[in-house]
């Protein structure tokens, strides 16, 4: 019988620079997911952080269609999931751009929450 490959927790620095991101956005709530740890806006999935059984860490989260595609094909870090057409992952270290990734998951809660609460959201211009 194969041995089941344990995935890691995933750091609390890690958790704590999404968190620090996610947190202050109208609604959303963090909680455990099946394994790590996910942000959530009435009920929606903005982003969810793990550990994988490869011992690497990744978030996933929602992007516009063709950025999924852009991001897509710039390879590592970035990376598109099996499953939802709309979803960009990103392995997370200690070399990853966390000013970047706020944008990344400010737009992911922008697409997700109630129009209303986007509203409240100040984006940075592009």
């Amino acid at each position: 019988m194969a041995r089941k490959v344990q995935r890691p927790e995933v750091p609390t620095a890690y958790v704590a620079r999404v968190g620090a991101v996610l947190n202050a956005l109208p609604d959303v709530v963090e909680e455990p997911a099946w394994v790590g740890v996910r942000w959530r806006v009435h009920g929606n999935t903005v982003a969810h952080l793990f550990g994988g059984e490869d011992q690497l860490f990744r978030i996933t989260f929602r992007g516009e269609p063709d950025e999924v595609s852009a991001f897509q094909h710039l390879g590592e870090p970035y990376f598109r999931s099996q499953w939802g057409d709309n979803v960009i992952g990103l392995l997370v270290d200690d070399g990853t751009d966390w000013e970047e990734l706020a944008e990344l998951l400010t737009d992911s809660y922008c697409l997700r929450a109630p129009a209303g609460l986007v509203a409240l959201v100040e984006r940075p211009a592009r």
